[in-house]
């Protein structure tokens, strides 16, 4: 029985596993996005997460002990440099699951874990749009209006407007 037992062996002994997960989460930061299978994925994000919630204090310290779970110095200066800024002001869920399907082969569920304040195109939708607020009935309307409203400016300014504008031009040269 698997009482009490919160941790999916993934079929490999504690080594083996380990280095997986070392060499997934190694990816993960450098690709910041991989595609594995949903048991994988869960097992990477309970491995990743304490990680980087760990590199958003940078000290030598911290530094060390992330250290002790990647082995990879190059993911670990990516990782204080790049991933811990951008989700600095983030309290946890630093990654996503998107499941993609089965495989073809094993018809294994597949997904694709991800970073994510790193995916672009979902920080480009999310952005707002400029659009006004205004229907298209309405667009043709205020513009009959504008031009209404400059052709009597434009009467009032040139017919009354023009001799006693000169006039007074004229009075105040004087």
């Amino acid at each position: 029985m698997r009482h009490g037992n919160k941790v999916n062996h993934l079929g490999r002994k504690s080594d083996h596993r380990k280095a997986m997960l070392s060499n997934m989460a190694n990816s993960l930061i450098e690709h910041k996005r991989i595609n594995t299978t949903v048991a994988k994925a869960k097992a990477l994000r309970g491995f990743v997460e304490p990680l980087i919630t760990k590199s958003k204090n940078d000290s030598t310290h911290s530094r060390r002990t992330v250290f002790s779970y990647l082995k990879n110095k190059e993911a670990v200066s990516a990782l204080f440099r790049d991933i811990a800024p951008k989700v600095a002001t983030r309290n946890g869920g630093y990654t996503r699951i998107i499941r993609t399907g089965f495989r073809l082969g094993d018809n294994a569920e597949m997904c694709m874990i991800e970073l994510v304040d790193f995916n672009e195109l979902l920080l480009a939708a999310s952005a707002p749009k400029k659009t006004t607020r205004r229907s298209r009935k309405a667009a043709p309307k205020a513009d009959a209006t504008e031009s209404a409203v400059e052709e009597t400016t434009t009467e009032t300014t040139e017919t009354p407007g023009a001799p006693e504008a000169s006039t007074e031009e004229t009075s105040s040269e004087e």
